[in-house]
């Protein structure tokens, strides 16, 4: 991973180009997230290409025992939905396209290898509401709305989404 921090950044900035002036979205703090989730057990890392031009990826890691990630979270679901026991839940972290390549199929494709075999239960990703064309094709993937969450303080609060691994399809109650 480290040796494509440059071209991850690359694309990273590109994608998140209007929200850089906000501090939750600086590359560094990117970067020092993508960092800590690669440490994570289950991390994966899915790049595509095009020739040699890095033109999106996507990444995610598999919830521990008792993850903080559903800290912040806001929904009507059981309790014990949010419990993560290190093999339930994978979290999507990443999934982003140069915007020159955008509509074009790829997301759908490094989305689709992401989760490709995972053993987890459900997928679970977290997207910014007013992001209509990533929620919009979310939704027509199969995910389906679970909730809201602010996983970080001077995070956005964002639309949190489910999906049923087993299945292959979105579950609303995990």
């Amino acid at each position: 991973m480290h040796e494509l921090r440059r071209l991850l950044l690359t694309v990273y900035t590109e994608v998140y180009a209007e929200l850089l002036g906000n501090p939750f979205f600086a590359p560094d703090r990117f970067w020092e997230r993508l960092e800590a989730y690669a440490k994570w057990p289950g991390f994966e890392l899915v790049t595509g290409w095009i020739n040699d031009e890095l033109v999106g990826y996507t990444l995610g890691y598999t919830l521990p025992d008792r993850s903080g990630w559903w800290r912040g979270f806001r929904g009507d679901v059981a309790p014990p939905v949010l419990e993560e026991n290190g093999r339930r839940t994978f979290a999507v972290t990443q999934l982003m396209v140069l915007p020159s390549r955008q509509r074009r199929g790829y997301a759908r494709r490094l989305h689709d290898e992401l989760l490709a075999g995972r053993p987890e239960e459900r997928a679970t990703l977290l997207v910014k509401p007013d992001n209509v064309p990533a929620r919009t094709a979310y939704l027509s993937w199969g995910w389906r709305m679970f909730g809201r969450l602010q996983p970080f303080d001077d995070a956005p609060v964002y639309d949190s989404l489910m999906y049923d691994l087993e299945k292959g399809h979105a579950s609303a109650t995990g």
